[in-house]
């Protein structure tokens, strides 16, 4: 079990953590149609809208209520009222999404109070989708507003089943954490529709930033879950949650509609997608198809050959939790050792990573933990480069932002094949390291690590000719 310590340091050096008013915009654009606004000032969108559009390369839908000094020292209704009004005016949007911000959560406002009063002078609006979410970004980090913003999604927008309402044996719901991509849920959503199963995504990021070319503009999400379908939700025989940040969520579902939820703290692994066919195959009445049970071994042989350049390495990862916990086991059941991990925020699985001591900082704190247990694996999202570079050692990139590399949003971790693939990705990173710090030079080409013997004659370079 590890322990879970906090940093005492005064500010964050080089930080790992993400706001939670950005995991709530982002679980906000899963939803078709949908425009996410800020309830804060224009620098507190501006950057979550340059960190979006670095990561996925796409198109990002954020507004905000640009609330100023005068405006936040007086109340935001005027704000939140006008931004309302232009966002369905000008956009035409399915459903707005409002999540606070630090400022004006010291402030107070009561932004519900403030949609009521609108929705009343507006009748337009009665009954308009309007979703709001309390997501301070002085407390908590990415994944707590991800996960907040999809539980109140179910408190809003599922209906609850009437009493003659019937329940579809093969539709299932699905609450993804945010460390999951957009490829990953494709990947998910192809295994469960081979179990012969239907599957609603909540939020759905693969359909909304995948990377498609809409066939014409959209000033909101061009894709994802629409609200009539989020609203049926309840009609479904199953929700399977992913990762713990999920669990209010399901919980939240259970309560509204009595569906059951099986939650999976990770999907990337053996043991763990062992289950989930096991769990498919259960509530689905159909055996595991060929196709999965040659994938698994795939991966097993993959784990097989992984292992050689894997097990033994000393790793130092910095992620949010359920990612770190994610990605952490798995590794360590390829024989490697995490002996410095530091996440963003508290969770229930940090004491289950296969770890010593799990510390809530930042990246100078890897790089610190890095050097201290001589680590030869760096695995963070893209601003962990530079510790990287002064630590010397080879960097895996995972996690968001991911700016300096294309396909962030493609990436495919879980699953037998995503895993596989993982394992290759990571084997394939330490041999090129390898490569690159022994490369032989004009000496050791004569006399392996000699130097060259005097007088002798010049051998060719390449030993094969």
């Amino acid at each position: 079990m590890a322990t879970v310590t906090l940093s005492k340091k005064a500010c964050a050096v080089n930080p790992l953590k993400m706001s939670q008013p950005i995991g709530g915009a982002l679980a906000f654009m899963g939803l078709r149609g949908a425009m996410p606004l800020l309830h804060g000032s224009q620098g507190c969108t501006s950057f979550g809208l340059v960190l979006f559009v670095r990561h996925f390369k796409e198109a990002i839908p954020l507004q905000t209520t640009a609330m100023s000094e005068v405006a936040t020292v007086l109340g935001g209704l005027e704000n939140v009222e006008q931004a309302i009004l232009n966002i369905y005016n000008r956009t035409k949007p399915e459903i707005i999404g409002i999540c606070s911000t630090g400022v004006t959560e010291t402030k107070g406002d009561d932004v519900e109070g403030y949609i009521r009063l609108t929705r009343a002078k507006y009748p337009v609006l009665a009954n308009f989708p309007i979703v709001y979410v309390s997501t301070p970004d002085f407390k908590d980090a990415f994944q707590d507003g991800w996960g907040k913003t999809v539980a109140r999604m179910v408190e809003v927008l599922v209906e609850e089943p009437g009493a003659l309402s019937r329940r579809d044996p093969n539709r299932i719901n699905v609450l993804p954490g945010c460390h999951l991509t957009p490829g990953d849920l494709d990947a998910l959503r192809t295994i469960i529709e081979d179990f012969g199963l239907t599957a609603s995504f909540l939020p759905d990021l693969a359909g909304s930033l995948d990377g498609h070319i809409p066939d014409e503009f959209t000033p909101t999400t061009i894709g994802g879950i629409g609200v009539d379908e989020v609203a049926t939700m309840g009609e479904a025989s199953w929700t399977l949650a992913v990762g713990e940040q999920m669990r209010r969520a399901a919980e939240a579902m259970t309560a509204k509609t009595g569906i059951p939820y099986r939650l999976f703290d990770r999907l990337c692994g053996l043991a763990p997608n062992d289950d989930l066919m096991m769990f498919l195959s259960e509530i689905s009445g159909r055996p595991v198809p060929r196709k999965y049970r040659r994938q698994r071994g795939q991966l097993v042989d993959a784990m097989l050959d992984g292992h050689f350049h894997i097990g033994g390495r000393r790793l130092a990862i910095g992620a949010e939790p359920d990612l770190l916990f994610d990605i952490a086991g798995m590794l360590h059941e390829m024989g490697a050792h995490v002996v410095a991990a530091v996440t963003t925020t508290q969770s229930p699985v940090l004491e289950r990573v296969a770890t010593d001591t799990v510390l809530i900082g930042d990246l100078e704190d890897l790089e610190a933990l890095a050097r201290q247990h001589d680590c030869d694996l760096l695995i963070t999202h893209s601003h962990g480069r530079q510790a990287a570079e002064r630590l010397g050692i080879p960097f895996f990139r995972m996690g968001l932002p991911m700016f300096d590399r294309l396909g962030a949003g493609h990436l495919v971790s879980v699953g037998y094949q995503g895993t596989r693939d993982l394992i290759f990705d990571i084997a394939n990173l330490v041999i090129a390291d390898g490569e690159q710090h022994h490369e032989p030079t004009p000496d050791t080409w004569r006399t392996g690590n000699a130097a060259p013997v005097a007088g002798a004659p010049p051998a060719h370079p390449h030993p094969c000719c």
